[in-house]
Formats: C-alpha cells, sequence, structure tokens
C-alpha cells in the first residue's frame, strides 16, 4: 500500500513516499480503506520533535497520522458492530506503537471507532475526531448544562469551534474568544458571542457579559500563561478546562475563587489501553449532534492528497489555517 512516512524527526524532517505491506485485521480490530486524515498540532510535534515527545512518537521508520475517515476492509475476530463496508471515522493510531494514517490503509482498535455522521463527507468527517473527542470530554468532565455561561478561549481553533458548538447543544449560553472579521463572523455564526480578545480586556468582558460574576465555565483551548484569563475569567468554584497545561503556574488565583481544574489529554486511551471504549461512545454521540445539524466541522480552504502530507503539516503550522486541515488519501 501506499504511505507517507518519516525516516527522521526534526524540524527539517520530511515525509517521503513508501511502499509498505497491507495489515492484516488482528482480534479486536479492523482494518480501514483510508479515505481521508487530518492534521493535529501534536502530529506536527512529533514531526519536528521525535524522541523529545517519547512516548508518544512512534519508532523509525513513524506511520504518523492520528484522525481518519473512511471504509472497514476487514473485521478481526471478536469485534461486534461493524461489518465489511461500514464507514467510520476515529482516532487510533500515529503515535507509540499504533501504525497511523498516512497510508491507504490502517488497522485499527474497534473500540476507538464509530460509525461516521451521515451527513458529512468522509473529508469532513476525518476532521472530527481528535478534536470532538477533546471539547466534548472537557464540556462534560465540567458538567456543561443548561442555563450556564460558558467561555471558550481559542473559538475558531480546531478543539475550541467544536467545543462552542457543543456547549451550545448542551444548552449553555456560549462566548467565544477570537480576533479578526472573519473570526468573529464564524463564532456568531454558531450562535455564540464573539469577544475580539485584542481589543477586550478579560476584567471588561467579564463586568459585559456576566455582571462582574464570571462564567461558570471555561474552556481554555490555548492553554500556557492564557490560563491566567481563564482563572480570571472564571466564577466562584467555577470550572476550568484546560488542553495545554504544561507550564509553571501560580494557582493562588484558582485558590482564592475555589476553582476546579479538568486537564484534558484525550490521547491516554490509546497510550495506555485505557478505557479505549470510552473514545468510541463520545464520537458516536458526536455523530447524533452532527447529523441532527447541531455541530459541523469547520475545514481550511486548501486542499491536500497523501503526497503533499508535508504541506498540510506546514499549512498548519504557519497559523494561516482556518479551522482543520485535511489529507485527501483516496
Amino acid at each position: 500500500m501506499k504511505s507517507m512516512i518519516l525516516n527522521q524527526y526534526g524540524e527539517t524532517a520530511q515525509f517521503v513516499g513508501a511502499d509498505l505491506p497491507k495489515p492484516s485485521a488482528k482480534p479486536g480490530h479492523v482494518v480501514i480503506r483510508v479515505v481521508a486524515t487530518s492534521v493535529n498540532m501534536v502530529d506536527t510535534m512529533i514531526r519536528s520533535m521525535g524522541a523529545d515527545l517519547a512516548p508518544i512518537s512512534p519508532e523509525l521508520p513513524a506511520l504518523l497520522g492520528m484522525d481518519f475517515a473512511g471504509a472497514i476492509e476487514e473485521v478481526g475476530n471478536g469485534v461486534e458492530g461493524f461489518a465489511v463496508g461500514d464507514e467510520v471515522y476515529g482516532c487510533a493510531g500515529g503515535l507509540s506503537d499504533l501504525p497511523g494514517a498516512l497510508a491507504e490503509y490502517m488497522q485499527a482498535d474497534a473500540r476507538l471507532i464509530a460509525h461516521k455522521p451521515k451527513s458529512l463527507s468522509m473529508r469532513e468527517a476525518a476532521a472530527i475526531p481528535l478534536v470532538g473527542i477533546t471539547a466534548f470530554e472537557g464540556l462534560t468532565r465540567a458538567g456543561v448544562g443548561n442555563g450556564q455561561k460558558v467561555l471558550v478561549h481559542g473559538g475558531t481553533g480546531g478543539v475550541g469551534h467544536l467545543a462552542v458548538q457543543i456547549a451550545r447543544a448542551f444548552g449553555a449560553d456560549v462566548f467565544a474568544t477570537c480576533t479578526g472579521d472573519k473570526d468573529i463572523q464564524i463564532i456568531n455564526g454558531y450562535g455564540a458571542k464573539a469577544i475580539d480578545f485584542m481589543n477586550e480586556q478579560v476584567a471588561d468582558y467579564v463586568d459585559q457579559h456576566t455582571g462582574g460574576a464570571g462564567f461558570d465555565v471555561v474552556y481554555d483551548s490555548v492553554g500556557g500563561a492564557n490560563m491566567s484569563k481563564s482563572f480570571e475569567a472564571a466564577a466562584l468554584n467555577g470550572q476550568v478546562v484546560t488542553t495545554v497545561s504544561m507550564l509553571e503556574l501560580d494557582l493562588t488565583p484558582a485558590h482564592f475563587k475555589g476553582l476546579s481544574i479538568h486537564v484534558v489529554f484525550m490521547l491516554i486511551p490509546m497510550l495506555h489501553d485505557f478505557k479505549r471504549a470510552e473514545h468510541g461512545r463520545i464520537l458516536g454521540e458526536i455523530a447524533k449532534l452532527v447529523d441532527a445539524g447541531k455541530v459541523a466541522p469547520l475545514l481550511d480552504e486548501q486542499r491536500f492528497s497523501l503526497e503533499q502530507t508535508g504541506g498540510a503539516h506546514d499549512r498548519l503550522t504557519s497559523g494561516d489555517a482556518t479551522g482543520k486541515v485535511v489529507i485527501e488519501v483516496a
């Protein structure tokens, strides 16, 4: 089968074409004919950092690509609920010892996949899994529900744009930070209220939108130093969700507000074979929201083939992409 692999890691590492053996389905797994795969920031980090991200990074030569959408080609023993020909999507490889989706076929643990939303193309469905699971997990751990005021930092990013829509589907009153007319229009189009972080201070939008009380839940998909802004924006006894918390930070503001902090690292099931079926369940729930017209993926306008994988990575890291960057394999 055709694939794109890395023979080395580093800032200058290049993807090269390789003819690899087609996988077969071992028990509990399926073989998927990959139609599309999307690029996540963690994919680009593995490419550039390699061993510095052990044990996440695969051994070289590396077959990356976590997200995918495609059709089941073969079903292994013990797999229930899936059949040959089913259209599925998921996040099931491209790290550690799990071969990825930058190939015509991939083997996937059946617990990590779900039937793709019927209303989406393969290209659209491939944009959802990693960021969708991350958004859904964070919002449910924070107990988002009817009537709550939710702030999403990075509302047009990969995780953020789905967190905005899923929080709305859960019945919350949603606000999201962004900047620029295009992103503001996207947020407002989701039925949320856009906050231009370049022109509005935290204290000002907290006062304007919550009467100074703060937001019940702050979903921080930006992370890093931005977490201090999340603490400032949160209500007393509020919930803060973060997807990027690898830093030293003074928790004093969180202490005096009695905040609960939820760290979402959605790769844990793949890395540790821990509660993998939960990811399949979440993807099934997201598919229902999509087919009900409540959630839609945001895709970057540029299109890439499998042979253009390097360009797709560069597009994401450039900061010029709006929404998810997708590679069309088939």
